[in-house]
């Protein structure tokens, strides 16, 4: 019965609020023995599935009668899987730090914010992390709408061992912040080299005089304006909060449809769920004529939508590249298997990095 007079009201969210918190422990409970069910089976390592979690978030997405909208009914339940997966076992996540960054914002995105999280001071260090079994997984930003493609992460995939289990996107809103209070006081700007390509037209026309400066990350970039008083970064607006920075301009970025895909690595390639990505690596057999061709004619022909393609200098000889191809579905699929046969029977070099559930949120 809808309330109505305010204390009726109140009085109805107290005792709903009461059952909500019963059944949260509740399924706090069941969890505690789901660990305990998997410890007797000798079951003892981490308890994250990513197939698993992408189903229950879009259940809840999908049975969801509002008048909250999809998505955040679906971050309230992460929070609350979050929660629940940390009674089984803590679950350790590297990602590019210091404080403040956008893969930080990206971590708690896709695992909640019940993990611990671990700064590491580049890509390279996280990649090297999670395979040392320091941490049990990894993120990383591979691409951005606008700046296009991290090369850093597409290199350390061609030569890990590790498997890419999740993928995150991030609307990202980038703010100008300082420890003065003017604009016209900023004489550099520091910041992460794809967060002054995607803000590149708006310091034209806002900072014309003011030098840019390319630092590890965003977050590394407030840190030091915050320690040192001098310049300018571009960063997130958690970041001016841990830094206690001021917000000189909020939204610069030039495209407010700005948005950064993350991976998540770690040592376990993800079951099918029926909307999933399959992330390749190879390289044609050089010098032959349309061997690039070859290998990309199998996915038309099966009918495999490509949903992205880049190359990067391979490192094992002049002129020889890598070939980074994302395809929709699972590489267990019984469309797909073949396909990744044929190519790899006519590749130079070929390798699955990943399949992983589609982002949800």
């Amino acid at each position: 019965m809808k309330p109505t007079t305010l204390p009726e009201a109140r009085v109805r969210i107290d005792a709903l609020d009461e059952q909500i918190q019963g059944l949260i422990n509740e399924r706090a409970r069941v969890a505690e023995a789901i660990r305990d069910i998997k410890a007797k089976a000798g079951d003892v390592g981490d308890h994250y599935r990513p197939a698993r979690e992408a189903e229950v978030l879009r259940k809840a997405m999908e049975r969801n009668a509002g008048p909250i909208s999809n998505e955040t009914m679906a971050k309230l339940v992460r929070e609350i899987m979050s929660a629940c997966l940390a009674l089984e076992s803590p679950l350790t996540v590297a990602y590019l730090g210091p404080e403040g960054t956008y893969t930080q914002e990206a971590v708690y995105k896709h695992f909640g914010h019940a993990v611990e999280a671990r700064a590491k001071r580049a890509i390279d260090e996280i990649f090297r992390d999670v395979d040392a079994g320091h941490t049990a997984y990894g993120v990383v930003p591979v691409e951005n709408s606008i700046g296009g493609v991290v090369t850093n992460t597409l290199d350390e995939l061609a030569s890990a061992t590790l498997t890419i289990c999740g993928e995150v996107l991030l609307p990202v809103h980038h703010h100008l912040m300082a420890k003065v209070d003017r604009i016209d006081q900023i004489k550099v700007v520091f910041s992460h080299a794809q967060s002054l390509t995607q803000c590149r037209n708006w310091l034209h026309q806002s900072l014309p005089h003011a030098t840019q400066a390319v630092v590890a990350s965003n977050g590394a970039a407030a840190q030091q304006v915050a320690e040192t008083g001098q310049g300018a970064a571009i960063a997130s607006k958690a970041a001016a909060e841990r830094y206690g920075l001021n917000v000189l301009a909020s939204n610069i970025e030039d495209d407010p449809s700005n948005t950064t895909r993350f991976l998540i690595i770690g040592r376990k390639l993800s079951d099918p769920t029926g909307r999933d990505k399959t992330s390749l690596v190879f390289s044609a057999q050089k010098g032959a004529p349309g061997a690039l061709f070859e290998l990309l004619q199998p996915f038309a022909k099966a009918g495999i939508n490509l949903t992205k393609l880049e190359s990067r200098p391979s490192r094992r000889a002049a002129w020889d590249y890598n070939f980074y191809v994302d395809i929709d579905g699972h590489c267990e699929d019984a469309q797909i298997k073949p396909v990744l046969d044929e190519i790899r029977s006519r590749a130079a070099l070929f390798r699955v990095l990943g399949s992983y559930p589609q982002a949800v949120i």
